[in-house]
This record gives C-alpha cells, sequence and structure tokens, in this order.
C-alpha cells in the first residue's frame, strides 16, 4: 500500500464509530443496521473456490480497476483499494469486527481485497465467496435505501465488467442459494427485552418458518451476543429485489413490535428491576478497571435498553452502539498498537470504555 493509503486505513481501523451505528433511521430502537449485498462473478474467470492464484489476482486488479473508473461519484463519496494480502492479519480482524469483511474473507490468500467507501457506509469484497461482494450498510431500517446504492454501484461495475449471467435463471454464484439476482439483505436487531420474557426463541423460530434465517452477531456461524441478531433472506431466485426486501422488512417489523410489546410491559410492571439492571451495567462499564469481551457485551445490551427507554440521561444510541466495535478483542490491540495477552485486553478494553463514556459526561 502507498503511505497514505496505509494512513488512511490505519484511521478507519483506529475508528470506533461509523454511519451504521448512528441509531438513525426507521425503527432504530431495535434495528441496529440494515445491510444489503449483492454476489457477483465474472463470465470468463472460475468462481473463487477454483482460482489459482494468477486468476485471484486478475479479478482484483480489473475489480480495483473497474472502482478506478466508477470514481467517487458512482460509489457517493471517496473510497480506497486495499490488497488484503498486504495487511496484517490483526487489520483484517478488525475490518471483520466492524462488519466490513467476513470471517472468511479475513483468512487471507493472495488475490483477496476490498474496495471501501472511506465513511465505511459501501464496500466491496473481491475474492470472498464470489468474485465481487458489493455491500452497503445503513442505520436502521433502510433496506430501500441501501438498495438503491447497492444497485447503482453494480450497475456501474456492470458496464466494465462482464458478469457471468443466465438468461433464464439470472446470475451465477458460487453457492447455489445465491443464484438469481445474487442478493442478500439483512437486518441486525437487539432483542433485550425478549430475552429478558424468555421470548427470544418463540420469535426467531417463527422467523425461521417463513423462509427467513437468523444468525449470530458475526453474521454465518455466529452467536447471537449481547441479544443481538440478524435476520435474512434465504432465498434468491425466483423473487425479485424488490419482493426480497419487502418480505424481509415486512417481517423485520414483525419481531419489533414483538420487542417493543415486552419492553412497554417491562416498562410498566417491572421499571425497578428493569432500572436497576440498566444502572448496574452502566455502573461496571463506567468504573469497571478489567473486563472481558462477553461481559462488556452483556452489559451493552442493557444499557442499549435503557438508552432506549430513555433511562440514562446524556447518552445516545450512537454513543452506546460504538461500545460494540471498541470493547472487540482486535480492535483494543488495533487501537493501543501492540499485541496484548488476553488480562492486558481486558485492562485496555475496561480503560476505553471507561473513558468513551466519561467523554459523554456519564
Amino acid at each position: 500500500m502507498t503511505g497514505n493509503n496505509a494512513e488512511v486505513l490505519h484511521a478507519i481501523l483506529t475508528r470506533s464509530s461509523s454511519p451504521w451505528m448512528e441509531g438513525s433511521g426507521e425503527l432504530s430502537s431495535v434495528v441496529i443496521s440494515s445491510r444489503v449485498r449483492l454476489a457477483r462473478n465474472l463470465e470468463d474467470i472460475p468462481f473463487p473456490h477454483l482460482l489459482s492464484e494468477n486468476d485471484a489476482s486478475t479479478v482484483m486488479k480489473r475489480v480495483f480497476e473497474a472502482s478506478g473508473r466508477v470514481g467517487e461519484k458512482g460509489f457517493g463519496g471517496p473510497v480506497i483499494q486495499v490488497d488484503l494480502s498486504e495487511i496484517s492479519p490483526l487489520d483484517c480482524q478488525v475490518l471483520v469486527e466492524k462488519h466490513l469483511i467476513s470471517p472468511q474473507h479475513a483468512q487471507g490468500r493472495p488475490g483477496k481485497g476490498l474496495v471501501l467507501r472511506l465513511d465505511e457506509s459501501a464496500s466491496i469484497m473481491v475474492n470472498e465467496e464470489d468474485h465481487l461482494r458489493i455491500q452497503v450498510l445503513r442505520s436502521g431500517l433502510e433496506l430501500a435505501e441501501a438498495w438503491v446504492l447497492a444497485s447503482g454501484i453494480d450497475d456501474l461495475f456492470e458496464q466494465n465488467l462482464d458478469y457471468a449471467y443466465d438468461e433464464r435463471i439470472g446470475y451465477l454464484t458460487s453457492c447455489p442459494t445465491n443464484v438469481g439476482t445474487g442478493l442478500r439483505a439483512s437486518v441486525m436487531v437487539h432483542l433485550p427485552a425478549l430475552a429478558v420474557a424468555n421470548e427470544t426463541s418463540r420469535v426467531l423460530t417463527a422467523v425461521n418458518k417463513v423462509g427467513l434465517v437468523v444468525r449470530g452477531l458475526y453474521g454465518e456461524g455466529t452467536e447471537g451476543q449481547g441479544n443481538v441478531f440478524q435476520i435474512s433472506n434465504q432465498i434468491t431466485l425466483g423473487q425479485t429485489e424488490k419482493e426480497i426486501i419487502e418480505n424481509l422488512s415486512l417481517v423485520v417489523r414483525q419481531v419489533v413490535t414483538e420487542e417493543v410489546k415486552v419492553r412497554e410491559m417491562l416498562f410498566k410492571n417491572h421499571r425497578i428491576e428493569v432500572e436497576d439492571r440498566v444502572f448496574r451495567s452502566l455502573g461496571i462499564l463506567s468504573n469497571a478497571r478489567k473486563i472481558t469481551s462477553d461481559e462488556a457485551i452483556k452489559l451493552w445490551s442493557d444499557l442499549r435498553l435503557g438508552v432506549e427507554l430513555s433511562m440514562v440521561p446524556g447518552l445516545e444510541t450512537k454513543d452506546v452502539n460504538e461500545i460494540l466495535v471498541l470493547s472487540r478483542p482486535t480492535f483494543v490491540q488495533k487501537f493501543f498498537g501492540t499485541a496484548l495477552t488476553a488480562q492486558e485486553r481486558d485492562i485496555r478494553r475496561a480503560d476505553l470504555i471507561r473513558k468513551h463514556l466519561a467523554s459523554r459526561g456519564v
């Protein structure tokens, strides 16, 4: 990487805030973020699982050249190009923790790259499961808005690259479940009240029954840490992009209704218990000298619930959401610029969280 690009990437990797954490957008008291991701492949090159190093490098070169032609106007803002083989495994993991690449993509080999808008709201993973994974992240329930930007970026790239496409079935992808539109839309929701009422399983089981899939904080194969879950479409073939987004939005609204209903019940019937839980969590986060990442995210969940119920003056949703990133193990090491033992991470994590909350007057 050039010196300037390296400096820009360092600034991104040590920044705990991103637009998708702003706490804005529709239903943002429950919906943390919306994501639209498009899978695309080049027609004349084997899919990523069959790529030689030369072919992988060719794909990355073509995508980077196309992104240069698409330019800042096409992405809606300035972008940076990153060859993942040129950055450290720690830096790759920070990108995972910030939801900018997948855990699979972080397992680097030659030819894996990233095109990233500097405000982190749009990106393209190069040679992940597919040659291109175009991704847009928005705060709150804004799937339609995310789709507009992702589709616009996709159209411009299609003018510069020849995609693998079949007139009968649509875009061709490495995984058969993505064939067709190649669209994966997902919504990240925070469901602490349902967890308190032991209703999470009931609601999420109902979601699975209508053809959607529920995953954890970091997607496939991860758990719902901090009562955070990702709800996404499972089918991309036989439905239009509009139908996929409308169906997902409808189901998410129903989940939000369930969560809000239980929050209102807890606030009305068990306010002292909820306040006690919220302020105990705030007390630990504001004063702890040592804290694990697992404990931090559990306490974060309680605190965010309190903020959304207007129990904690002076804190906004975006302030709490930042703790999701700055408490992550790799981010802590990147922020302090050194490898840390588990105990050292726990100490530095507590320090970061204390200072973050103190800067907000808490």
